[in-house]
């Protein structure tokens, strides 16, 4: 009896580690502007409408940091005026990761003169939800989000494997 009672223990914290891992690896990272990153030739409202963002995802910024930066805006007026001058923030490392904490919709764009009118700026549309799951499109960084899946039902099932050998 002992025995049983220390396997179901044993199968609930497998459960739920396969769970929670599940729930961490879906998360996504979104490259934006894909494999051509943060510059000017990239068409960054066709991209971001071929992705899904939804809350606890990430969007990373990959640019050289000597042409260009980052600037997030407060609405969609400074946005399609490209009124950096109302910036809210300003990043320049090259490398910029932002998480997506809330649904909703937020704006950015380029910091250099004369690029957000150019047409580097974008329109990132938050979802209601957490952890990414719906596939993204190529372009996005996080396209290998399909052996996350495959990883947690690997998880999920390992229990009940193990505990046909206890």
């Amino acid at each position: 009896m002992e025995m049983l009672m220390m396997k179901r223990a044993v199968f609930v914290m497998i459960a739920a580690v396969a769970v929670m891992e599940e729930k961490v690896l879906a998360d996504q990272r979104h490259m934006v502007g894909g494999s051509q990153g943060w510059e000017e030739s990239v068409d960054f409202d066709s991209w971001a409408s071929a992705q899904t963002f939804k809350v606890g995802d990430q969007i990373v910024f990959k640019y050289n940091s000597g042409l260009h930066s980052v600037v997030e805006l407060p609405d969609e007026s400074s946005y399609k005026n490209c009124d950096i001058g109302n910036a809210i923030e300003s990043k320049s490392s090259g490398n910029d990761a932002i998480k997506l904490t809330k649904s909703g919709t937020r704006y950015f764009a380029c910091g250099t003169i004369g690029h957000c009118s150019q047409g580097m700026k974008v329109k990132i549309k938050i979802a209601t939800g957490t952890a990414s799951s719906t596939p993204s499109s190529p372009s996005s960084s996080s396209s290998s989000n399909s052996h996350y899946s495959l990883l947690g039902c690997f998880l999920m099932l390992l229990p009940f494997y193990a505990l046909r050998f206890m």
